[in-house]
């Protein structure tokens, strides 16, 4: 048996990370700048995370949901001192999808509708209704396909309108990275976040904000939707949640009642989860990881708006959207190979960098002057 050939993999093989360092095979550094798509939030191997996982695991790492796990409970306080929301609740999970799976049924149970509203560029996960909200038509299976999504233009009120009043009380919810990751760090502008607040407020539909990528904090916000200055219905969140270990969540609004058996889960919210969980949340609040966030992220952004070859800069604090030309696509590939950085990329030609939450301004030097030596080259050539 051998892995199903589904990734496309760079020649790499990572064996030993700290912090924003990785190192490969023959001992060559590498700076993250990627966490393995916006997975890394406090740094490879920080020794609190390792020691929480450590010490849970020497007492009970797994069991079901038919018993009380505590950890649970204390995981649920803590996000909701750090995030603001300490009124709603928190649901457990394993994965960004499942999350946006779960926040979608829950909408759904809530005001007994079906249709769903979703944007251009979207990308919500690759389970069922989840990759149905996604725009990306080489991922959905023809057993995926449904006519309950509707697809419209990111940021266009007008359209955002037309579609209430032609659905209005069908639509069961609005799910929408406040900025969207996969499509190129395109940011949601405030109104059009407001508008969404108003409309679902009219028409009994559920606000979902999808935290999966923008979210926990690497916004400088906990949740990124929140700069629009109003509250969404469901937050879901994954990636940075964990810090590697798999975990995902919706954070639920009071306005939503539990009903047993409505949402389940085999391994979501289990001991060792959880401890990871913790361990991330306490050392976001202890170190200040989300006014770091804010202020590096914001530092690179300034720099790299000084460089002409670049098209755009798109993003808010360790969310970065670096637009190239078609000519300089390359770039990226390039920043790995030569000079052993990891960014991420939104085809067909946006760097992405999404690092860990306590990166410093040691490290984004390093990126911006390779970056510029890279673009200097190709100008020469």
């Amino acid at each position: 048996m051998k892995p199903f050939d589904v990734y496309p993999i760079n020649p790499i093989n990572i064996v030993k990370a700290s912090g924003s360092t990785v190192w490969d095979a023959e001992g060559n550094a590498y700076l993250d700048l990627y966490g393995g798509h916006a997975v890394i939030s406090i740094g490879h191997t920080h020794p609190h995370y390792v020691k929480r996982i450590t010490d849970q695991l020497n007492r009970i790492g797994f069991y079901s949901n038919s018993v009380e796990i505590p950890i649970q409970r204390e995981l649920a306080r803590l996000l909701g001192e750090v995030s603001g929301k300490m009124d709603y609740d928190l649901f457990l999970c394993n994965s960004g999808a499942e999350a946006n799976e779960n926040a979608l049924k829950l909408a759904s149970f809530y005001n007994k509708r079906r249709k769903v509203i979703a944007f251009s560029k979207s990308f919500h996960g690759r389970t069922s209704l989840a990759v149905a909200a996604t725009d990306n038509p080489n991922i959905v299976a023809p057993v995926n396909e449904t006519e309950n999504v509707i697809f419209l233009p990111f940021n266009d009120e007008k359209a955002l309108q037309d579609a209430f009043g032609t659905y209005g009380d069908e639509i069961s919810a609005v799910i929408i990275e406040s900025i969207q990751g996969v499509g190129g760090i395109r940011e949601a502008s405030i109104p059009f976040l407001q508008l969404i607040r108003s409309l679902c407020n009219q028409y009994n539909a559920v606000f979902i904000a999808d935290e999966v990528q923008c979210g926990y904090g690497r916004t400088g916000l906990f949740y990124a939707q929140d700069y629009s200055g109003v509250e969404a219905d469901i937050y879901t969140m994954a990636k940075g949640m964990g810090n590697g270990f798999p975990i995902g969540a919706i954070s639920i609004s009071p306005k939503f009642k539990a009903v047993h058996g409505s949402l389940g889960t085999t391994f979501g919210g289990n001991h060792l989860a959880c401890a990871a969980a913790l361990a991330v949340l306490e050392v976001i609040r202890q170190d200040n990881l989300m006014e770091n966030a804010l202020q590096v992220g914001q530092y690179l952004i300034d720099e790299l708006k000084k460089i002409d070859d670049i098209v755009e800069v798109r993003g808010r604090g360790l969310m970065i959207g670096i637009e190239l030309p078609a000519s300089l696509a390359h770039v990226k590939k390039d920043l790995l190979l030569k000079d052993r950085i990891f960014t991420g990329e939104a085809k067909p030609n946006v760097i992405r960098l999404l690092p860990a939450l306590n990166i410093t301004k040691q490290h984004a030097d390093q990126f911006l002057s390779a970056l510029q030596q890279q673009l200097k080259a190709v100008t020469v050539l």
